[in-house]
């Protein structure tokens, strides 16, 4: 079966003085540019499955933001393994993903999005804010490894 992960950076956060890393929000510039990043996704994908997005503030705000794109908006859960996590930790995500999804999204953020693309799919990639990066891969998500996927396009919605 045909699988896409489909993994999306946060849009630009704010760096406000005093606030925890994870809870800083998006900027203005973020805050624009992520309903934009939500019309090229409904346009690549038509249906997502299901979205794994990260825990942090600005990971959550930008899901907001993409979500109202899509009609009805796609069954989200947020995990707090993917807030600082490293390829490996992604992967072991992806890993225990239901077999009944077909299209996934992750909203993360990097390094660690741009080593899980170059993992999977064995090519390097540059994830800026609000870049959008489609892998298709075959078979069971428990198989997602190095070599797992082909990168299929990336993107970065821009006004």
């Amino acid at each position: 079966m045909r699988r896409r992960l489909v993994v999306l950076r946060h849009a630009k956060s704010a760096w406000p003085g005093g606030v925890a890393d994870h809870d800083r929000p998006l900027a203005g510039r973020g805050r624009r540019e992520a309903p934009l990043a939500g019309r090229r996704l409904v346009e690549l994908l038509g249906e997502i499955d299901l979205v794994v997005c990260s825990s942090a503030v600005r990971a959550r705000q930008t899901w907001r933001l993409v979500a109202a794109g899509f009609d009805p908006p796609p069954r989200a859960r947020f995990d707090d393994r993917v807030y600082a996590a490293s390829a490996r930790d992604l992967i072991a995500v992806a890993r225990e993903l239901p077999d009944t999804a077909q299209t996934v999204l992750f909203v993360g953020h990097n390094p660690g999005l741009e080593d899980l693309v170059e993992e999977l799919t064995g090519s390097p990639c540059e994830l800026r804010t609000s870049s959008i990066a489609v892998l298709s891969g075959t078979g069971s998500w428990s198989q997602a490894g190095p070599g797992w996927a082909r990168l299929d396009t990336v993107e970065t919605p821009r006004p």
